[in-house]
């Protein structure tokens, strides 16, 4: 089970969170195992049940009010009772002050308090979507992902049949390149993302014949970006005389990644074929499709309507 612990999360997101640590900084050896964020606003009541306990706890205006307004003895005994439970941290927003019972049970029971300057809204949505971000799954993938007309397409196909070459001249033409060779992809269960899995930030592609070539230096920051959503998967492949291929596309395939579907092209690959230009068509041709617009039911409509009325004839 992936993990992120509390110390590695501080340190790293501690700018980006305005955070601070209010407990003891030995407190900071928890994991965090779940992306959810949770306001604990019942359990603080006393209700336990059904209390997501191993998630983030994230306490606003309203939780620390209510907490301030329990007499002292009824404060350590629910603080006490709550803070039995294995929680990673809690995270306080606003710079709130949290009660003196509260660190003080922190210490003892080895539960970090972080103290953050922003509001609970955006302190509760930058979490969600961070933590969605680290936890999602991911697949590494041997392809090479562009950017063309805004649609992510990833290409894939055997070595050496063109995915570079093809990219650079994408490139070349306008495009943005994301990955070359080899591409991350992550779920976040409605749409899946790709990056570059060396997430150094360096645009190098190899071009057989010419060797390395850094595609940012060359074409400019413009061409290149860290990610991009993954609309459509081309697969590469060289073409035969006995190979069946989609010529109408009335019948789409699709491919599954991280428990989401995305349409696939299988696309042969021919000496002097602008597959360049090709890749341009299947997206603006997605396009299309996200807006409706099915180009091969069309004609199909057309034809059966033209049949209809020379039948009346």
């Amino acid at each position: 089970m992936k993990s992120l612990s509390v110390k590695h999360f501080f340190e790293s997101k501690k700018k980006d969170f305005v955070l601070s640590v209010i407990s003891n900084i030995n407190t900071l050896d928890k994991y965090i195992t779940e992306a959810n964020v949770h306001r604990p606003g019942l359990a603080l009541s006393g209700y336990y049940q059904r209390f997501p306990y191993h998630r983030v706890q994230l306490l606003g205006e309203t939780e620390i009010s209510y907490l301030q307004s329990l007499a002292d003895e009824v404060l350590y005994d629910r603080l006490n009772e709550l803070m039995m439970f294995n929680i990673p941290c809690f995270i306080v927003s606003k710079d709130l002050s949290v009660p003196a019972q509260m660190e003080f049970i922190a210490n003892e029971l080895n539960i970090a308090i972080l103290s953050s300057r922003l509001s609970t809204v955006k302190l509760f949505w930058g979490l969600s979507r961070y933590l969605r971000e680290y936890f999602s799954p991911s697949l590494t993938m041997h392809g090479t992902l562009v950017e063309v007309y805004g649609v992510g397409v990833l290409m894939t196909g055997k070595s050496g049949i063109g995915k570079s070459e093809c990219a650079l001249e994408l490139v070349e033409r306008g495009h943005v390149l994301i990955s070359d060779d080899l591409a991350m992809l992550k779920s976040d269960e409605l749409t899946l993302r790709g990056t570059s899995p060396k997430n150094t930030g360096d645009y190098f592609m190899e071009v057989r014949g010419v060797g390395i070539i850094d595609i940012e230096r060359m074409f400019g920051i413009q061409r290149v970006r860290k990610s991009t959503r993954v609309d459509i998967q081309v697969e590469l492949m060289l073409w035969h005389e006995n190979m069946e291929f989609e010529r109408i596309g009335l019948k789409s395939e699709s491919t599954e990644m991280l428990g989401i579907k995305i349409p696939k092209v299988n696309l042969p690959v021919s000496p002097g074929k602008n597959v360049a230009v090709v890749i341009e068509v299947i997206a603006m041709n997605h396009i299309l499709k996200t807006y409706g617009y099915d180009a091969a039911h069309v004609m199909q409509m057309n034809l059966a309507k033209e049949i209809e009325n020379k039948s009346r004839k």
